[in-house]
């Protein structure tokens, strides 16, 4: 039966009820759009008009759970809450503590920068315990970014004494001869979410000084054919754009006390029809090997603008429609 719900968090501040709901009860608007209701707080007390009892406490347990945000970061993003709609709306359960207590890196002003999704917590620990892993997923899920970052905190702890990083120039068929430029301009083009990552941790003058020292190397995936890579943490990007031969090329690079992230989305693959995906064989044929990691993660773990989930969402929808994905 729909009625007006009403309802209190136990032990609920103030000052948590402000950043709670956000900047002209912001959140709460996000919330209610998730679930078509409205939403609005007043004197400790929660208001929901035209409500059942389930969808009431589904609400509740939302801003429980963004109520651990609030007090162990400070903050609630966008993301943040409809992240957990969608988790409670599944019926699954977030820990947000472990979450923030997992940190994997900081900023240049000492930002820390942690999970914000199951998918990506998992992410991190496979990155601690495995020697290889493979992340799977769609465009905005943090793969990339969450990589280098792991990579550059291995450097600053001397676990690693180099950072490699690479991807598969595509879109120039690996021959970039015909670019202007030396081979950093050749390939800049095609590193730029690298250089992103690179420059939030190292700033950019650090960047440069590391490379031009030969601690950070970028390359086009072409140019690691015939190196061990000793002592170093190698990252490959875009890994849906490998052949079989080049991802078996790589993957046979590692040296001892390195590891290696490959990340790509399968449903981006630029290769031409008849080309299987080097990442798809590798995911297939090195399933449940020691010391390997293969994580997929899904539209769940978006955290970029709230409308790129859903637009992966709805090409995921036409391409099973369809019938297939692209090869």
């Amino acid at each position: 039966m729909k009625e007006i719900r009403k309802f209190s968090l136990q032990g609920l501040e103030e000052s948590e009820a402000m950043i709670l709901i956000g900047s002209s009860d912001r959140n709460l608007r996000i919330l209610g759009e998730c679930f078509g209701l409205q939403i609005s707080y007043r004197d400790g007390i929660f208001i929901v008009p035209d409500a059942d009892e389930e969808e009431a406490e589904m609400i509740r347990r939302v801003l429980m759970k963004l109520l651990q945000l609030v007090r162990s970061r400070k903050q609630v993003l966008d993301q943040d809450v409809i992240y957990a709609c969608r988790q409670i709306g599944q019926n699954k359960d977030i820990d947000y503590e472990e979450m923030t207590a997992k940190v994997v890196g900081r900023t240049m002003s000492g930002k820390a920068i942690v999970p914000k999704t199951r998918g990506q917590l998992d992410f991190v620990k496979a990155m601690d315990e495995n020697a290889i892993v493979f992340a799977i997923g769609p465009a905005g899920t943090g793969k990339t970014y969450l990589a280098v970052v792991k990579a550059v905190s291995a450097l600053k702890k001397g676990d690693v004494k180099r950072i490699v990083l690479t991807r598969p120039a595509v879109e120039a068929g690996e021959n970039l001869g015909f670019l202007p430029g030396d081979l950093k301009e050749k390939v800049d083009p095609y590193l730029t979410p690298l250089y992103d990552a690179l420059h939030d941790t190292l700033g950019g003058e650090q960047t440069e000084k590391l490379m031009e020292r030969g601690t950070i190397e970028i390359a086009p995936l072409a140019y690691m054919r015939g190196r061990t890579l000793n002592d170093a943490y190698v990252i490959l990007d875009e890994a849906q754009n490998t052949t079989t031969a080049q991802m078996k090329m790589f993957l046979t690079r590692l040296g001892f006390h390195s590891h290696m992230i490959i990340t790509g989305d399968i449903t981006q693959i630029d290769l031409s029809n008849n080309t299987v995906s080097g990442l798809v064989e590798a995911a297939r044929i090195l399933q449940d090997m020691r010391d390997i990691a293969i994580l997929e993660l899904t539209p769940d773990d978006v955290v970029r603008h709230p409308l790129v989930q859903k637009i992966i969402e709805r090409y995921s929808q036409e391409q099973h429609i369809s019938g297939g994905k692209r090869k």
